[in-house]
């Protein structure tokens, strides 16, 4: 840290990515990337376009915003498009959270939220799961502060149902409630369908896992429009041109191609219940994922080292290091041939802790 760094943020302890190495090929089930390559609409869209990156991309996303009201059955003016679903968190964080409406949280979740607190000087409270890693829905009834809640909840993977979102944002009606829907694809039941009811649901959404567009950058946000203009205002006073012409053109063409991504999801869903019964046969503790990953322990190794040796073989698993989780790995769920690999490695390592 230089001594120009602003003291303000001496104590921001930085969100800590995924792995990318680059020092040898890896079986990569570590930052919940989609196998499946973008669809062929997507590869030619971009294709077309690259022609006319001399121009500005159209800060408004008017074609991709409709492209998005066909598909979520709501009218554009719910729609924000952003830089992936973090800088949607973020600007609603920004818009929404302050001194008087102070943020709360699962204790174990996305690990961005209390980053974007803290960046932001907002108070906060991390509410601890339950022993079994589910969110107790009675602690969010009624808290009166800005809610943010990750469904499927990441690194567990568990879901709440809509019934139980719907209890949450109800009773905190003077609040902002934040559902982050990165994971919904694989299995949950989206809160899309009650933007029109509440007027303080915001929802957010990503096209990096279900639609193979990680390295795309492209998120967004659905809500009642004034909430919308209230996000828009904090992306127009940042940076309006958060889209580029790339991604945009992209995002069109994926969408128009549903069909391809719902059969990639379906697959990803069935490989994760592969997987699951797997890895229990071989005594791992799974916690039921509607997500694109499992949360994996073993009885017979801790995760850290697990991950270690697992990466040793050429296999990029999750290890994180909070006291209440270390034991656990999360677990992207590939393609069938490399979860096959994924269960050969971990194998060859228990029978190498036997000799």
């Amino acid at each position: 840290m230089s001594k120009f760094f602003t003291k303000r943020l001496n104590n921001l302890v930085p969100y800590t990515p995924g792995e990318q190495p680059q020092d040898k090929k890896y079986v990569k089930l570590n930052t919940n990337e989609s196998p499946f390559p973008p669809s062929n609409g997507v590869l030619e869209a971009v294709s077309r376009e690259i022609d006319r990156l001399e121009l500005y991309c159209d800060p408004e996303c008017v074609k991709l915003r409709d492209e998005m009201s066909r598909i979520y059955g709501v009218d554009p003016d719910y729609i924000i498009m952003n830089n992936g679903s973090d800088e949607t968190l973020n600007f609603a964080f920004m818009a929404f959270a302050d001194e008087k409406s102070p943020l709360v949280f699962p204790d174990i979740t996305y690990g961005f939220y209390p980053v974007f607190a803290e960046i932001n000087h907002i108070p906060y409270e991390e509410i601890p799961l339950t022993d079994d890693f589910s969110v107790d829905v009675n602690d969010y009834i009624g808290v009166n502060k800005t809610v943010v809640i990750a469904n499927p909840n990441a690194p567990t993977g568990k879901c709440l149902p809509l019934c139980d979102i719907e209890k949450i944002v109800k009773s905190n009606s003077e609040n902002v409630v934040i559902i982050d829907e990165a994971y919904i694809d694989f299995g949950g039941e989206s809160a899309v369908c009650l933007v029109k009811k509440y007027d303080n649901l915001i929802v957010t959404g990503t096209f990096s896992k279900s639609r193979s567009m990680a390295g795309a950058r492209l998120g967004f946000g659905i809500a009642n429009p004034k909430l919308i203009a209230d996000i828009n205002t904090i992306k127009y006073s940042t940076n309006p041109y958060n889209i580029n012409r790339l991604t945009s053109e992209a995002g069109i063409a994926a969408l128009k191609e549903q069909v391809y991504y719902d059969n990639n999801c379906k697959t990803i869903i069935n490989n994760r219940e592969w997987t699951a019964k797997a890895l229990e046969d071989l005594g791992f503790t799974i916690i039921p994922s509607k997500a694109n990953f499992v949360f994996a322990k073993s009885k017979d190794i801790d995760g850290e080292k697990l991950y270690l040796a697992l990466k040793e073989k050429g296999v990029l698993i999750r290890h994180f290091t909070k006291e209440r989780i270390k034991d656990y790995n999360r677990i992207t769920i590939g393609t069938m041939e490399q979860m096959e690999i994924l269960i050969e490695k971990i194998k060859e390592i228990k029978g190498e802790i036997s000799l």
